[in-house]
Formats: C-alpha cells, sequence, structure tokens
C-alpha cells in the first residue's frame, strides 16, 4: 500500500503530534511508501515561507525526506476535472487544492491519510483514513 498526506495531517505531524508520527513510523516500519504529493508539499511549504517560519521549514523539509515523490501527469487533470464535474453537478464542490489530492490519489492507488472526512468523502472510490 502506498500512502499519502493531506495538508492538515501534514501539520499536525510538524506541530508534533505523537499518534501521527507513530502512525507514519508503523507505515515505514511495515515496508510500506509515503509519498509526497506536490499538492500537500506546496501548501505546507508556501504557508512556512510566508510565516518566514525556518525552524518548521527545516522540520518539513527532513520529514519531505522521508517520503517518495509524486509525479503530476496529464492524466492527473483529466481526473480532477471528471471529479470537479461530478461534484459541481452534484452541488458538493471542493477546493481545487483538494480536488487534486483526490486525483493524484485515484490516479496512483494512494491511501490518503486525512483528517478532513468530510470533503474527501464526496469523491467516489478515494480511499481515506483518519488517524486524528
Amino acid at each position: 500500500m502506498v500512502f499519502t498526506l493531506d495538508t492538515n495531517i501534514m501539520s499536525y505531524l510538524l506541530k508534533g503530534d505523537k499518534n501521527i508520527l507513530q502512525n507514519l513510523q508503523d507505515i515505514i516500519m511495515n515496508g510500506e511508501k509515503l509519498v509526497i504529493n506536490p499538492i500537500t508539499f506546496y501548501e505546507v511549504y508556501r504557508g512556512l515561507l510566508y510565516k518566514k517560519a525556518e525552524k518548521q521549514l527545516e522540520k518539513f523539509e527532513l520529514h519531505c525526506k522521508q517520503f517518495e515523490n509524486c509525479k503530476v501527469s496529464l492524466s492527473t487533470f483529466e481526473i480532477a476535472a471528471e471529479i470537479y464535474s461530478d461534484l459541481k453537478n452534484k452541488g458538493k464542490l471542493l477546493d481545487d487544492a483538494d480536488i487534486f489530492i483526490a486525483a493524484l490519489c485515484l490516479e496512483n492507488d494512494y491511501i490518503l491519510i486525512t483528517n478532513n472526512e468530510k470533503h474527501f468523502n464526496r469523491v467516489d472510490n478515494l480511499k481515506i483514513i483518519n488517524w486524528v
């Protein structure tokens, strides 16, 4: 199995949440993969840069070294457009960042670790878990 973190879970990790850290260590010990998706990376990195939070930025970069990189492809955008269309038709639209995270997960069969089940449960066939 391959896991990726939503931005809110990365925030918990940077705040030192022991439950999140333990669960991530368990994934690594079980030989499963962690992937940093570029949307979460962007959202966290921009926030830390804006705040000039140098210590947290260093901590974030160290955590990211434990993750494999996830690449975005043209099909990611096609899947995102399909998600957008489906949710818009249902009147349950999400922010673009969440749509792209969901698209990456669906495209690559990732399990999304999030504390935002309410939003991500709107996306059909998306595998999510909540550690909070």
